[in-house]
């Protein structure tokens, strides 16, 4: 069997407030901005080479959702933006504005830092140790 996460959807409150953030801020590419029905659209965001995965940016069309918006994992890491060179994308996002709400700390798995996204969601820049690059 041959399975794969294709999209995460990541609920946002404007689709071109969060194109801006994630293009400009995190330097991710547009792979799809398609408008459907009823005043939606179909975004896709990825990191530049990234294959596997990309983020569906859905805006949030009821309270329910709504009240989601920057905590889909109730404060826990939501996302981890794995990275082949950590200095270079920690200094690159914070010139970029990017609010870093735990410092670098190497681990036993790798060099981490947590930041948030526009709405407050927290990821984990990381670059694995080369024995855990798979993770």
């Amino acid at each position: 069997m041959n399975q794969r996460i294709a999209h995460i959807t990541l609920l946002v409150r404007d689709y071109d407030e969060s194109i801006e953030f994630y293009t400009r801020k995190l330097g991710f590419l547009v792979v799809e901005d398609t408008e459907l029905d009823a005043g939606k659209r179909w975004v896709l965001v990825a990191p530049p080479g990234a294959t596997a995965c990309c983020l569906l940016l859905a805006k949030a069309t009821n309270e329910q959702q709504a009240s989601r918006i920057g905590n889909q994992t109730g404060g826990r890491v939501f996302l981890f933006l794995h990275t082949d060179n950590f200095w270079r994308d920690y200094n690159k996002m914070l010139e970029r504005g990017i609010r870093f709400i735990r410092p670098p700390k190497q681990q036993e798995y790798g060099l981490v830092a947590v930041f948030e996204d526009l709405y407050g969601n927290s990821w984990d820049l990381l670059e694995p140790n080369v024995k855990n690059k798979g993770l």
